[in-house]
């Protein structure tokens, strides 16, 4: 799902206290994880103080270019190539990232903290978990051609697990959070809030491919309905949150310039659930009685075309605010990734739909924006790299701002 600056209004309690009044406070007993004097915040790999949990979308949206390029049903040359060749990529940014959040940690455990606390940052903590899911998808789908079908399995049966587990510790403890701690105004409201409760949806998506390697009984059965309580716990508090998200573009206007590309995040759950539903009926006839499975696969499709009619005005909407924001002046920020896994996961759930129903529009639909997402894919991935190589990145969130008047 993707990354995205700080809101230009926050509540003061909220705010983490700048850099140089933590690197240098004298009140030590405030923070008890502070390093000790002789290892003060800052000074050991200071490339990694501003490196956040929102660098996990890169990952996310790295893997699902693999994961959506296996699916699409068109035989275009070297697509599996590169599906292969990109999954790699996000294997490797996964293990990278992984071991470079471990030194943030470990030497600037202030700032990690602060980004905990911060409400613009710390739902971006569902992206850890959705990463993991998202590598462990890509390594079934098209991995397994270069480690084999069993280390493939294994390696997505411990991602799906651990990012599972992780993604429902995330959902409560930012959603917590975000009612004891945050307390955001009207005007804060975000489609970043969707990233702490997105996760288990991914995981109801990634489930069903591993349900064919479990013994038939009682095992496929119990993962087969966990996935379907996935599915509905992420729909419903998903549901709960679209209409605050519609509600603050209407009376507020349009979002912040670097914010502005988190409107892409609205398709997340939406191209998610319609893949879930899509994919978990399709492995329903070996964990349940032909009478469910037949149920199972009728609501993928009366619950997925409505949802990706909606999911696609969403994307002219998101799209034409994006132009906007684009003329007046919004830049590269590390926020753009969110135009890569949400387009991602609707390119899933238009591949399922089109092998249920059997629609060519819906093949091409797919193919139309695999195209999209690798345009966006290939334009973020630049400037990321670009910025590090550059030592632009990782960058400090910019400071917050007056909110701007809506315009008329």
């Amino acid at each position: 799902m993707a990354t995205l600056a700080r809101p230009r209004t926050q509540p003061a309690a909220a705010r983490p206290a700048p850099d140089h009044a933590q690197d240098h406070a004298p009140d030590r007993a405030r923070d008890p994880g502070t390093p000790p004097p002789g290892n003060p915040p800052g000074k050991r790999l200071p490339r990694l103080r501003h490196l956040g949990p929102n660098w996990y979308a890169m990952v996310m949206g790295t893997a699902i270019v693999a994961t959506a390029g296996a699916g699409i049903p068109f035989d275009l040359p070297g697509l599996r190539a590169g599906s292969i060749v990109v999954w790699a990529l996000s294997a490797v940014a996964l293990a990278v990232l992984l071991t470079a959040r471990a030194g943030h940690w470990r030497y600037h455990s202030d700032q990690a903290r602060a980004h905990l606390h911060d409400p613009a940052m710390a739902p971006f903590y569902g992206c850890v978990a959705m990463a993991l899911l998202a590598v462990g998808s890509a390594t079934l789908a098209v991995g397994h051609e270069v480690l084999g079908q069993r280390a493939a399995v294994l390696v997505d049966a411990v991602l799906f697990g651990a990012g599972t587990l992780l993604g429902l510790l995330v959902a409560v403890a930012m959603l917590y959070l975000l009612v004891v701690r945050h307390r955001p105004g009207p005007a804060e409201i975000s489609p970043v809030w969707l990233l702490p409760v997105v996760p288990p949806m991914v995981s109801a998506a990634s489930g069903p491919s591993l349900l064919p390697y479990l013994p038939a009984g009682q095992g496929r059965a119990a993962l087969l309905f966990g996935c379907y309580g996935l599915f509905g716990l992420s729909l419903l508090a998903s549901l709960t949150l679209l209409p605050l998200i519609f509600g603050r573009l209407v009376h507020h206007g349009p979002l912040p310039l670097a914010l502005t590309p988190s409107l892409f995040l609205v398709l997340g759950p939406l191209g998610q659930s319609t893949t879930a539903a899509g994919r978990l009926a399709d492995v329903a006839h070996g964990a349940v009685s032909a009478p469910y499975a037949r149920a199972l696969g009728g609501f993928a499709v009366l619950y997925g075309v409505p949802v990706m009619g909606f999911a696609l005005l969403w994307l002219a909407l998101a799209t034409a605010l994006v132009v906007q924001a684009w003329r007046r002046g919004m830049r590269f920020t590390m926020a753009w990734w969110a135009f890569t896994f949400p387009v991602g996961t609707c390119i899933t759930g238009a591949e399922g739909l089109a092998g249920r129903t059997g629609l060519v529009a819906l093949e091409w639909l797919a193919l139309g924006l695999y195209a999209l997402l690798v345009t966006a894919w290939a334009v973020a991935a630049w400037c990321t790299l670009r910025g590090l190589l550059a030592g632009a990145l990782p960058a400090a969130s910019p400071a917050p701002a007056p909110a701007t008047a809506r315009t008329t």
